[in-house]
């Protein structure tokens, strides 16, 4: 199985949703680490599981909805307490829209909102 992951780093806000949330019941901040991991058994005709370039592409378009804002007003979390968890599947929908990536199987989203918390989403393609 080959594996290719790109990552960035942007802030983004929300409050959460649940009875008794706490002070996470405020809006607040986290500084999000996204990473995007692709899996596949077998490499297209240039040698590539997919291409990095394009792939930088998505990630980057993907944190730019999300960068600066808050979670809770995004249509994606209509409905949803803003999760770590509800977060890394949105994020990975996104950023597998309008992906050019034939070979591609599987893509992981890890997510994580500081240095000891962090939820991962995976979904086969």
């Amino acid at each position: 199985m080959y594996t290719v992951t790109v990552q960035r780093e942007f802030v983004a806000q929300h409050f959460l949703t649940v009875p008794d949330p706490g002070p996470e019941g405020d809006l607040h901040s986290h500084h999000y680490t996204a990473k995007v991991e692709l899996a596949g058994e077998e490499l297209n005709e240039h040698g590539y599981l997919a291409d990095i370039d394009a792939l930088n592409e998505r990630i980057d378009a993907t944190v730019a909805r999300f960068r600066d804002a808050t979670l809770n007003d995004r249509p994606a979390f209509e409905g949803l307490n803003p999760s770590l968890e509800h977060f890394a599947r949105i994020f990975g929908e996104r950023f597998r829209r309008d992906l050019d990536a034939p070979k591609i199987d599987a893509v992981t989203v890890k997510l994580r909102e500081d240095d000891i918390a962090w939820a991962s989403h995976r979904r086969e393609v």
